[in-house]
């Protein structure tokens, strides 16, 4: 339940590719959230990607512990505010999460942000279903 496996992990090429040029996208500081449901099987609900900009964070320290951190708030909360509200019969979704902030914030902001990031995916995908 709170892991995060290499199946969750989104490294194909092909689906980064698709994902960047077909996918739907939303600002909520300081994540940017790409998304794209495709029809392929897979034994997860979601497959993800966590971006940290090198033009921003120059140093590698940095930039690994701003990921280490999202990794974590990512991993403690999928299940209940992000798998469980997810529709099961659009296929596979391709998740991206992009830190944009300018500081190196704390691990509880990033969980907080985190969460509402969720929330807000949720009210994006809802009226989708209502028109299907």
């Amino acid at each position: 339940m709170y892991t995060f496996r290499k199946e969750e992990r989104l490294c194909s090429r092909k689906y980064l590719d698709l994902l960047f040029k077909n996918g739907s996208s939303f600002l909520l500081y300081p994540f940017r959230v790409s998304y794209l449901f495709i029809d392929e099987p897979a034994e997860v609900q979601a497959q993800v990607v966590i971006n940290v900009p090198k033009k921003r964070y120059k140093r590698a320290v940095d930039r690994n512990l701003l990921k280490r951190r999202i990794r974590e708030a990512y991993r403690l909360n999928k299940e209940e505010n992000f798998y469980t509200p997810l529709p099961t019969d659009r296929g596979l979704l391709l998740f991206s999460i992009q830190f944009v902030g300018k500081d190196k914030y704390e691990f509880v902001f990033i969980q907080k942000k985190l969460i509402a990031t969720f929330k807000r995916f949720q009210t994006l995908i809802q009226p989708d279903e209502a028109n299907q």
